[in-house]
């Protein structure tokens, strides 16, 4: 199993969004997640396999983070995605604001032609 497997699953992506703010035992995945404490140490362990998640021993406890480099390759495939999707998004706005220039054009010429709204009379 690679990175892109291990995150596909949505469960093992909300324990990403939890370890985004940094380290955390299993109790607290297991109380902000709303999971049986054996469902987040399964997820957990696929994504320590993978390298995603990282472990160390504090005292009694075992304290998880994300591993930042192991998801780099998601983020360098999504980037072109996200490359894409920003120019056509800015094709989009000059689009709109075109459009916007285009109806407020009208608007001026219809007030100077006294075809305003009625309300405007």
């Amino acid at each position: 199993m690679d990175a892109f497997s291990a995150v596909a699953e949505p469960r093992r992506r909300e324990i990403l969004d939890v370890l985004v703010d940094g380290e955390r035992p299993v109790n607290d995945l297991v109380r902000l997640l709303g999971l049986a404490q054996p469902q987040v140490s399964k997820h957990l362990r696929v994504l320590r396999e993978v390298g995603v998640v990282e472990v160390r021993d504090a005292g009694r406890q075992r304290l998880y983070r994300l591993n930042g480099q192991a998801l780099k390759p998601i983020h360098d495939w999504i980037s072109g995605y996200e490359r894409t999707w920003s120019e056509r998004f800015a094709r989009l706005d000059d689009v709109l604001e075109d459009l916007k220039r285009q109806e407020e054009g009208d608007d001026d010429a219809d007030e100077r032609h006294g075809e305003g709204d009625a309300a405007d009379r």
